[in-house]
């Protein structure tokens, strides 16, 4: 027998049993449901149903009683006949690439959501779906630390992936927000490891310069410092100029600076929630070791590889022990890492905000230059610069009322 294709839309004040309510009327007559979706806005239901029924006096009288139902309740409903024709093309559509779209702000305007919806519109990609990942926000209590985030799930053929990215970024640097582009693949929901710049990363300080400032080179390291991240100077050489110029330093200036090491905003509250949801996490620093594992034991980090000082008689021999972990061994460390947890490399992400990270940032599946220099923001693949560390977790996916961990 023939059948019809109809797409209910109800709309109104949201109540308890209502999705309920109406799949019931329809179980009653027998419809087969082939697609439904839901949201909520401000206690306002938007609803969408889907469903075939037999053509004749069953599909006139299922729209009669939802009408009556919906009566009932209180809300409104539209119907639209769908034909064969259009039912299929849709069907056809779910074989096209997926692709997540994030954007991230301490707050998100009009003016961004439609640059960014735009550029997507005219690239004939479809929008399935719009998530709001951050909680409600007060228009009288200030918040401490504001931040939204939405997600977009949209879908269709990319020809040119770079002019895609290129024009996002565009708008990232124009009207100050965060826009993260992601094909939708099984690797992005089952990212497994997390590794991390340890200076200006996780925290916001660069420790070799707090050292030479208390060594009294203060001006002399931070110069060499600033010239390496900006990638002007080989890291290597930077490194062995920056130690010579530390010969001397007491290891108990090590020990104050490390218990007053400032940790960036919204990196507990990120490392929390990635080892309650079994995620590996590492340092894969540039830095030093002293300050690695107190980092790792504050923070419960699971992997420290960070450059060993030379300590003899208490003080700095301004030498180092063992390889110098510059960019190309932090990828490498990313590699044997994935190795050993038995992952595939696009299940890793990497955090960094230098030039030295650039290697491992685009090596892992998802690179994030984390408030990073210019070069390394222009050479990520992800970045974020309007919030905390824990804006990895809404790149992830995550809503808010998943992360219980406060900074």
């Amino acid at each position: 027998m023939d059948s019809e294709i109809f797409l209910l839309n109800i709309s109104g004040q949201d109540k308890p049993g209502l999705t309920s309510s109406l799949t019931a009327v329809l179980a009653s007559y027998g419809a087969k449901i082939l697609d439904i979706g839901q949201a909520n806005i401000h206690n306002t239901l938007s609803l969408g149903i889907l469903f075939q029924i037999k053509s004749g006096k069953k599909s006139a009288a299922v729209l009669k009683d939802l009408l009556f139902k919906s009566y009932e309740l209180g809300i409104k409903a539209k119907f639209k006949p769908i034909s064969l024709e259009d039912y299929e093309n849709w069907v056809k559509l779910q074989g096209k690439d997926r692709y997540i779209i994030t954007l991230l702000g301490e707050k998100l305007t009009a003016e961004q959501i439609s640059e960014v919806t735009k550029v997507i519109s005219e690239k004939n990609l479809n929008i399935d779906a719009i998530k709001r990942l951050t909680g409600r926000a007060s228009l009288i209590k200030e918040d401490e630390y504001p931040r939204a985030s939405i997600q977009l799930s949209i879908r269709g053929a990319i020809h040119n992936k770079a002019e895609f990215t290129e024009r996002f970024m565009q708008i990232s640097r124009e009207l100050d927000v965060d826009i993260a582009f992601q094909e939708d693949n099984i690797f992005r929901r089952n990212r497994r490891l997390v590794c991390f710049d340890m200076d200006s990363t996780l925290i916001q300080a660069e420790v070799i310069d707090e050292l030479a400032e208390l060594a009294g080179v203060g001006k002399q390291v931070k110069a060499i410092t600033e010239s390496a991240m900006q990638g002007e100077i080989d890291f290597k050489e930077s490194f062995k100029q920056r130690m010579k110029l530390l010969k001397g330093l007491s290891e108990e200036v090590l020990k104050e600076v490390a218990v007053n090491l400032p940790i960036t905003k919204g990196a507990r509250r990120l490392i929390g929630t990635l080892k309650a949801n079994g995620f590996k996490t590492a340092i894969l620093s540039g830095g030093f070791t002293y300050f690695g594992h107190y980092l790792q034991k504050e923070l419960g980090i699971d992997y420290v590889f960070a450059n060993e000082l030379e300590i003899k008689d208490g003080v700095l021999t301004g030498g180092y022990i063992g390889e110098i972990v510059d960019g190309e061994r932090k990828a490498q460390y990313l590699k044997e890492l994935a190795q050993l947890e038995g992952i595939d490399i696009n299940q890793t992400i990497a955090v960094g905000d230098g030039a030295n990270d650039l290697p491992m940032i685009n090596l892992a599946g998802l690179g994030i230059a984390f408030h990073a220099k210019p070069k390394v923001k222009d050479n990520a693949q992800s970045s974020i610069s309007s919030i905390g560390l824990d804006g990895v977790l809404y790149l992830l996916g995550y809503h808010d009322r998943h992360i219980d961990l406060v900074d």
